[in-house]
């Protein structure tokens, strides 16, 4: 029998959707001379009403001979007056304060003039008589009239708001028991706009905010039950679903928390736009979206002196190394965005080449790009390219930076990051380009890989060369980037996404984390700001434990770290520290014009000549792939190489 009916409202939903649709379409179609009938009516109904007050609620002879005179005067007056005022093109669904106002202005501009041309009438001697009949009825007619016209006209505009959203919302299959965090301005438009849906999906069943004033109360019938340091004592209490964050302003910090409160329960966390998207126009309140990571670990955006990157980029030739990987591509996009002469997109790997020249030639049709196949360890390649294209600008982002691959593989490591920048530098140095800059990690940092080591040659090998070369060459370092390839936020998505475990190597490893944009932004301000020689280093803010990290990805995911998917821990892999080092204060940083960028003051101690001659010993070393060969030869030249010792 259940089956049975609910095949019947299935079969019957067809129907009623079309006989809905058209009742929709008519009403569109018939829209104006609807509105306008609507208000002849309400005239009609004030005038009335009127006549009434005035006679005691009696009927009499006022109906048959007063009343229909004084309607048709009323009415040719009013209807262009309302029309001025715009009233017959509102949309009554969406009535808000402005339309209440000038549904008043146009009653007491009608009534103004209704009451001139009526004491004008009884000043004429001839048409004294023939109104004489309707001086029976006291002129306050005109005032009860303007307030009844006020009355009924915004009581009707309001009672389509209210059948709109309280009576003919479609009630989708569930509602999602909604919970609104934030009870202000942002929070009440919300709401107000998620009552106005078409479709219902939401079943709002409060708001938790921290404002001691707005405890207890209500907003359109819709409770304050809490404050957010109850948020998840509230979300068990009501079986909430959806948690909406409606606090545009809310920094990293405080959307961590809320999160953080909420560990151990279900459900899905939702945010309002920024306040700058709401003011500009370009979002709506009520276009919420899912709470990401990079929400969460996000920062204050980057302010530029865009006039030294203009200077910098604009009209120039730009070559860009390691073009699809993650920085690289993020640097191209930058790139664009000042109009460079040509863009020289340098990738090993097809595919991503491909793809990244593919979305740049739709993104900036404007720009001239090269896509161009080339391993950065070939010299003769490298150098028919600079030959060819004269580049202004190097922009120095290919390496291998997977610290456990390069562990395994400690030759590659060297080939890549010091011959690959070698030849490249020696190329710009050679060509006369303008500007190299290289993007280096913080792994380099007392490293404890190969990968940082040899991170660490390679801005000692372009330290050394800025000493004689015409060409400003200058190094940038930073941390791990959200969301680049390989990088742990993509593989916790996909544990989460296959149902767990997820693994992190140990309960205390923390890293910096910054968004791929912010430190492409920061890398051309730096590179901009170089006079040559410099190690610049980016502030990477507070390191994350990335067990806290897998716990916030899981709990946005909509499970309970620990119970829906589980953590394990499966130790330090070769190379790694539990800590990495970046910071722009201390004793060797020297502090730049702009707050987020200081400069590593420690120069390089060594001669040319024995420091190309090491590092010739390094790259020999190379092709046999012994790690304790290469690691010797490293430490050479970065004696502050302990990764043997952690690894052995």
């Amino acid at each position: 029998m259940v089956e049975e009916n609910k095949n019947i409202q299935m079969s019957e939903t067809p129907e009623k959707q079309s006989y809905e649709q058209a009742s929709s379409s008519a009403m569109l179609r018939f829209r104006r001379p609807i509105i306008i009938l609507a208000h002849i009516l309400m005239f009609a109904a004030s005038l009335m009403m009127a006549f009434l007050l005035v006679s005691n609620m009696q009927f009499g002879e006022w109906l048959v001979q007063q009343y229909p005179k004084l309607l048709l005067c009323f009415i040719i007056i009013k209807l262009p007056v309302f029309s001025y005022f715009r009233q017959f093109q509102g949309w009554w669904r969406f009535v808000s304060i402005s339309d209440l106002l000038a549904i008043v202005k146009a009653s007491l501009v009608s009534t103004l003039i209704l009451v001139v041309l009526w004491f004008g009438f009884l000043s004429a001697e001839p048409l004294r008589r023939h109104l004489r009949e309707f001086t029976t009825f006291s002129q306050a007619i005109f005032i009860l009239d303007m307030f009844a016209t006020i009355v009924l006209l915004g009581g009707l505009r309001m009672a389509v708001r209210l059948y709109h959203e309280e009576f003919h919302t479609e009630q989708a299959a569930k509602l999602k028991r909604f919970l609104i965090i934030g009870a202000g301005n942002a929070g009440e438009a919300l709401l107000r706009e998620l009552h106005r849906m078409p479709v219902e999906q939401y079943d709002v069943i409060g708001f938790v905010d921290d404002d001691p004033a707005k405890r207890g109360v209500s907003i359109h019938s819709i409770p304050v039950l809490g404050r957010i340091d109850q948020l998840a004592q509230i979300c068990k209490k009501h079986n909430i679903d959806e948690i909406a964050i409606a606090m545009p302003s809310a920094t990293a910090k405080q959307l961590r928390k809320v999160v953080q409160i909420c560990e151990g329960a279900k459900m899905r966390f939702q945010t309002v736009p920024s306040v700058t998207d709401i003011a500009s126009g370009k979002y709506r309140v009520s276009q919420i979206r899912n709470v990401d990571i990079n929400d969460l670990l996000g920062r204050e955006a980057v302010q530029l002196d865009l006039d030294i990157i203009k200077q910098y980029l604009t009209n120039k030739v730009i070559l860009v190394t390691g073009a699809g990987g993650s920085i690289g591509s993020e640097m191209s996009r930058q790139v664009c965005h000042f109009d460079p002469k040509l863009l020289l997109l340098v990738e090993q790997a097809e595919n991503a080449l491909f793809f990244i020249e593919r979305e740049l030639r739709k993104s900036f049709p404007q720009v001239a790009m090269e896509a161009v196949i080339c391993d950065i360890t070939d010299k003769v390649r490298v150098e028919q390219l600079f030959e060819k294209f004269k580049p202004d600008v190097v922009i120095h982002a290919a390496a291998h930076k997977h610290v456990p691959l390069m562990e395994l593989n400690p030759g590659e490591a060297i080939k890549n990051n010091v011959v690959g920048t070698r030849t490249v530098a020696d190329a710009a140095d050679k060509y006369k380009a303008e500007n190299f800059v290289m993007i280096s990690t913080d792994k380099a940092v007392n490293p404890t890989s190969i990968m940082g080591s040899s991170k660490r040659v390679a801005e000692m090998y372009i330290q050394d060369l800025n000493r004689t070369s015409n060409s400003h060459f200058v190094t940038v370092r930073f941390g791990n980037v959200l969301g680049s390839n390989g990088s742990v936020v993509p593989i916790f998505k996909n544990q989460i996404a296959a149902g767990g475990p997820v693994t992190v190597t140990h309960p205390e490893m923390r890293r910096y984390f910054m968004t791929i944009p912010e430190a492409s932004q920061l890398v051309l301000q730096a590179a901009a700001m170089g006079k040559g020689g410099e190690i610049f280093v980016l502030d990477m803010g507070e390191p994350v434990k990335i067990v806290d990290l897998a716990k916030e990805l899981i709990t946005l995911s909509g499970f309970r770290p620990g119970e829906d998917i589980e953590i394990i821990f499966t130790g330090t892999r070769p190379g790694e520290k539990l800590f990495e080092e970046l910071s722009i204060k201390g004793e060797d940083m020297v502090p730049t014009r702009h707050p987020k960028i200081g400069i590593w003051g420690t120069n390089i101690a060594i001669g040319r000549e024995q420091l190309h001659q090491i590092i010739g010993g390094l790259v020999s070393t190379a092709n046999t792939q012994d790690y304790k060969q290469i690691v010797g030869a490293i430490k050479q030249l970065v004696p502050e190489f302990i990764g043997d010792k952690i690894n052995n």
